[in-house]
């Protein structure tokens, strides 16, 4: 079971918002890095959900409940290696977090200083490796 980030804008979708509909499909990314992470997310596997904009917070957990499948409309578009080109998968809430996970107190700590939601700041779905998925489970009480 793999552990990933995924960001969103609150005020678009936030996880109250995952809470209150009890599941939903994650789309709408076309950043082909993001994609790429995307294609490895399967049933099971476990979804940080960080809110950006005034937030910048880790905001919950979520799981994975169906796997990257490829997004309605576009399942001709595939990439040079055959995959699908844009995948979505389906997630639930699990739990909410607490307030601790903040970029300014994640950036803060060296610890975290390669994660990917330092480094590249613009990307909307990364895998968290085990080390930093643990260190930032603590940090949001999760």
């Amino acid at each position: 079971m793999a552990t990933f980030l995924l960001k969103t804008e609150p005020s678009t979708y936030s996880y109250a918002d995952l809470v209150r509909d009890k599941r939903t499909h994650w789309d709408g990314v076309r950043n082909p890095a993001a994609q790429s992470h995307m294609r490895k997310i399967a049933k099971g596997d476990e979804l940080l959900i960080y809110h950006t904009g005034d937030e910048k917070r880790i905001a919950g957990l979520a799981k994975c409940v169906r796997g990257a499948y490829p997004e309605p409309g576009h399942e001709e578009e595939t990439t040079a290696a055959g995959d699908p080109k844009f995948v979505l998968f389906d997630l639930a809430p699990v739990k909410a977090a607490g307030d601790g996970a903040t970029l300014k107190v994640i950036k803060a700590d060296e610890q975290f200083a390669e994660f990917a939601l330092v480094r590249q700041a613009r990307l909307s779905v990364m895998p968290v490796p085990p080390k930093i998925d643990r260190a930032l489970r603590k940090l949001a009480s999760l």
